[in-house]
């Protein structure tokens, strides 16, 4: 891996991936901005620049955050390819893929509220059948439309 050189003001791939991450992780929990940041003794600004990658997220406190947002530290650092790029996605498992994942919008997709919110309300039913049968739902839908 190449030995890359931050610019002053510029935050690198990486920190901005971390940020990506903590937002992800903190909007399916529905976490405010502001709970996180009550939980961890900081402002609320300081975790918008974390999740911007804006600022680097000390080891000490992504130690701190993994334990809050029950994650484990490597979450953070997930999807990550050799190139220090983040690839798509959300699931812990062998999953299908999406249509859209060669598509350069797809990563916005993947941060908005939106899509959050869904998959943060998908999960929170309890029955995996149930679960099964609105994602045939939803791609029957999807099929009739297209």
């Amino acid at each position: 891996m190449a030995n890359k050189m931050k610019t002053k003001g510029v935050p690198s791939e990486i920190d901005v991936h971390v940020g990506q991450r903590l937002r992800v992780r903190r909007s399916l929990l529905g976490f405010s901005q502001e709970k996180l940041a009550s939980l961890v003794g900081l402002t609320f600004q300081q975790i918008q620049k974390y999740e911007r990658g804006t600022n680097r997220v000390s080891a000490g406190r992504l130690y701190e955050l993994s334990k809050i947002l029950d994650v484990p530290v490597t979450y953070f650092f997930e999807q990550i390819n050799d190139n220090n790029s983040a690839k798509a996605g959300l699931s812990d498992n062998e999953q299908e893929g999406f249509e859209a994942a060669d598509d350069e919008n797809f990563s916005d997709v993947m941060t908005r509220k939106e899509t959050l919110d869904l998959v943060r309300i998908y999960y929170s039913i309890d029955n995996e059948d149930t679960r099964k049968d609105i994602v045939k739902f939803i791609k029957s839908m999807a099929e009739r439309i297209s």
